[in-house]
């Protein structure tokens, strides 16, 4: 089967634009009209898409819409779910006020943009709803006091694939968007709970952090530091997204820990470490070689390698310290990249989570 190009991809809807959607539309049946169906909504760049509705129901003092998700052509781990609003009048003079329902998270910990206690209903998802609930009510002539409660069926059992848990979000998923709009593949969520974590690391006065490419990677440098669970960034790919982020947000200390290949593509100063967007360039690892002394036989052998790890095989029976240089190396780009806000070392494990390099001697 021919894969999709970029332009192909299909773009999806976030949950706060799938959220503000059900809200409109139950907010329109509170006062009394029928349900819109397809709903209209502006999202905060001017589009205008129409959502329609999967259930509807009315009761004496609410009302409720729901929607599917759709993600569009990302791996979003919320397509297909159904977003739920149910709205209700509010005592007067009480004003908009946001509740969690089933499958939406409370947040716990500070360094959020959400108090503690609240429903995790991100800020720009706020607004979207509080400018649907001043225009619906404008229009029917009702005062603006609203109760808007936003579930997420299934989203406690979908928010264990998130980083949610870390970030102190409990009780199922956050209501997310910045624009409303979900690019395939930009992966946006998870640079976003990045920088979560970090905030919230901040907010605990955590004075050093652990920036992972995998779980073994992760599981061997929390033990190596004994550092608690909020001290850990699911870095993945996006070494970018972690260390742009800390140049403005710094924290004392910041270690990186991934394996041979990936740390081996930070050190050539790459800043998405994912295998359709960066490569290990094999010459570059050959002058490492050359650097530490290798023979002739061995940086040939380097530049016809098939994989980074069948280099540092190599480099590992010709006892030369290539995962040690590769890690200074890598070490050296993200102090560049952090403008020496923080102060890194890095770390290289194997797939068996030993450590096999390291900045730091």
């Amino acid at each position: 089967m021919k894969e999709k190009t970029a332009k192909e991809l299909r773009y999806g809807w976030t949950t706060g634009a799938c959220a503000t959607a059900a809200t409109k539309a139950a907010l329109t049946a509170l006062f009394g009209a029928e349900f819109p169906d397809p709903v209209t909504i502006t999202l905060p760049r001017g589009q205008t898409p129409a959502f329609a509705l999967a259930t509807e129901e009315k009761g004496t003092d609410f009302a409720r819409a729901s929607i599917i998700k759709d993600a569009g052509d990302d791996p979003d781990v919320t397509h297909l779910a159904r977003v739920i609003s149910t709205v209700r009048r509010g005592a007067k003079g009480s004003g908009i006020r946001f509740h969690a329902g089933v499958g939406v998270g409370i947040v716990t910990k500070e360094g959020l943009p959400i108090s503690v206690g609240e429903a995790a209903i991100n800020p720009v998802p706020r607004k979207m709803m509080t400018e649907v609930v001043t225009e619906i009510a404008g229009k029917f002539g009702e005062p603006d006091d609203i109760e808007i409660e936003i579930g997420i069926e299934n989203g406690e059992e979908l928010a264990r694939h998130t980083m949610n848990g870390r970030l102190g979000i409990v009780g199922g998923l956050s209501v997310l968007g910045t624009t409303g709009i979900v690019v395939p593949y930009s992966c946006a969520s998870w640079i976003a709970s990045i920088h979560r974590g970090i905030d919230v690391a901040r907010a605990n006065n955590l004075t050093h952090l652990a920036a992972s490419t995998g779980s073994t990677s992760e599981k061997a440098v929390a033990a190596i530091y004994d550092l608690p669970e909020t001290a850990l960034l699911d870095m993945g790919d996006f070494a970018g997204g972690v260390l742009k982020y800390l140049k403005k947000h710094p924290v004392p200390q910041l270690t990186i820990a991934g394996g041979f290949a990936k740390i081996t593509k930070l050190a050539q100063g790459h800043m998405d470490l994912h295998s359709g967007r960066s490569s290990v360039d094999f010459n570059w690892l050959a002058d490492q070689l050359g650097a530490l002394g290798a023979e002739k036989k061995l940086v040939e052998m380097t530049i016809g390698a098939n994989t980074a790890m069948q280099v540092l095989q190599i480099a590992g029976e010709a006892e030369l310290p290539l995962a040690d240089l590769v890690a200074c190396k890598a070490k050296e780009v993200a102090s560049d990249i952090a403008s020496g806000a923080v102060t890194i070392n890095v770390l290289i494990f194997d797939r068996s989570g030993h450590l096999v390099g390291r900045s730091d001697g």
